[in-house]
């Protein structure tokens, strides 16, 4: 079985509705280094990283550490709003969706989550994924049999581990959790 230890990435210098692909604050920059020096004994592993600054920049300090560039994967990035969709209209259509189910979104999002459990599934070495909340709450539920959009709410820079038998996600331990989780 491969392991893999998920991470948000750390806090984003501006929100959802604020920036299409900020980079991360000095907080979030912080943070970084601190799961970095959480995940460095386990390794050096394959890393994979969101193509969002926010999240390179997050696997940036262990990808120091271990001496290895991370492999860019579209299919852990953040899920993506709709065509058209200005900065303010997608933290509502995001707002929305986060209180419903799979079963109820567009198919273009349908697979867009499907991709990202393939994914997630087909590793077959120990790696740590630098990814987003939507995508940790996709790998969570898909672990858990759960279909609702939000299943928990992880901190910046929390580590979910799952194991994969290559067929199914196995959910380990779930990253800490934040009681108002604001999706950056």
């Amino acid at each position: 079985m491969a392991r893999i230890y998920m991470v948000r990435h750390g806090k984003a210098a501006a929100g959802f509705g604020g920036h299409m692909d900020p980079g991360l604050d000095e907080l979030g920059k912080q943070q970084a280094e601190g799961a970095a020096a959480v995940l460095a004994p386990k390794g050096p592993l394959a890393l994979l990283s969101s193509p969002l600054a926010r999240a390179r920049e997050t696997a940036a300090p262990l990808a120091k550490l271990w001496k290895r560039e991370p492999v860019i994967e579209p299919a852990v990035a953040e899920i993506p709003s709709p065509d058209g969709t200005t900065l303010e209209d997608r933290v509502v259509w995001l707002r929305n969706l986060m209180q419903g189910s799979w079963r109820d979104v567009p198919m273009e999002l349908a697979m867009w989550r499907e991709a990202c459990i393939a994914a997630l599934v087909a590793q077959s070495e120990d790696v740590a994924i630098f990814s987003h909340y939507v995508a940790l709450n996709v790998a969570v539920g898909a672990a858990m049999g759960d279909d609702r959009v939000t299943v928990y709410s992880p901190e910046n820079c929390s580590i979910t581990v799952f194991e994969t038998d290559g067929a199914k996600l196995h959910l380990i331990e779930k990253g800490s959790e934040a009681p108002l989780t604001k999706v950056n």
